[in-house]
């Protein structure tokens, strides 16, 4: 009998929070340690860039009025989804290059990674807001107020708690997100989007996009609805693309090529949300 053919899975992209495929309908294969193929994922084009915009768009008025806490209680519930899938993300990573002690680090620093978030989301205001004196009759406040879309590009060599330490503080302090997966591992970036839709993260806060690098990349940083960019890639033409790519309606802009993304001293950070806030300053008479 002629061997049976094997029926890869083709990994959607989440967008909006639904699993859809590329508008272009074409995808690459993903490989595993031996060459072997293990699957397919979706090879996403500027249509898709643009269809993940406008799902942030709509979404961000909606999470930028949620209250800390329950924002805190939403970071919390993806930690407790991600645990109860453990086992997934653990032969997702081995079978695309991973060795056991390298995948397990990686989902457990991604756990514990959302945990932290968690307890910042009511506490960074405070932290990084101030009573300003003034020379006048007035209480002056400053505040943090979220950005709005935050574009981010996932480090290729640390595709799930990569991924994860960029999201939790983007979208702790109330913005929404756009992110190009790591071009070579991306199946546990879209199975944490499934992590996502089983949580109670409302449609179109993360939305997850798969494919070549030097494809989506300018789509996504000349989109005239992105806020803000943060980049691991180290390619100087890339960053230098990023930068002139920004400027054309002053996108912040943050590059963190180098960060140990396992370290919890550079890892994980309240500045990390702060990077995606605007202070917002607040006049109120004090009245006699």
């Amino acid at each position: 009998m002629p061997d049976k053919i094997e029926v890869l899975k083709t990994y959607k992209t989440y967008v909006g929070g639904a699993f859809v495929r590329s508008e272009s309908g074409h995808s690459y294969k993903v490989t595993g340690t031996d060459g072997k193929v293990v699957a397919n994922a979706c090879r996403c084009t500027r249509k898709d860039v643009r269809d993940a915009m406008t799902a942030a768009r709509g979404a961000f008025p909606g999470w930028m009025k949620r209250s800390a806490y329950n924002r805190g209680q939403i970071l919390y519930r993806i930690a407790e989804m991600l645990q109860g899938r453990k086992q997934q993300f653990l032969r997702e990573l081995t079978t695309t290059g991973f060795e056991k002690k390298s995948a397990l680090k990686e989902v457990e620093t991604a756990i514990d990674r959302l945990i932290y978030y968690a307890g910042w989301t009511d506490k960074y205001p405070q932290v990084f807001g101030t009573i300003n004196p003034v020379a006048s009759a007035h209480f002056n406040f400053s505040n943090p107020d979220p950005t709005g879309i935050v574009g981010i590009i996932v480090p290729e060599l640390s595709p799930l708690n990569g991924l994860v330490s960029m999201i939790a503080p983007v979208i702790a302090g109330g913005n929404v997100v756009v992110a190009l997966t790591s071009e070579k591992h991306p199946l546990p970036a879209v199975s944490f989007g499934e992590v996502l839709h089983a949580s109670d993260v409302p449609a179109g806060i993360v939305n997850i996009l798969t494919g070549f690098r030097d494809e989506l990349v300018s789509p996504l940083t000349t989109h005239m609805d992105l806020n803000a960019v943060w980049n691991t890639l180290k390619d100087s033409k890339m960053r230098k693309q990023i930068d002139e790519n920004g400027a054309l309606n002053i996108k912040r802009i943050y590059h963190s090529p180098d960060l140990k993304w396992y370290d919890t001293s550079e890892g994980e950070n309240p500045y990390f949300i702060l990077n995606f806030q605007e202070i917002k300053t607040t006049w109120h008479p004090a009245g006699f």
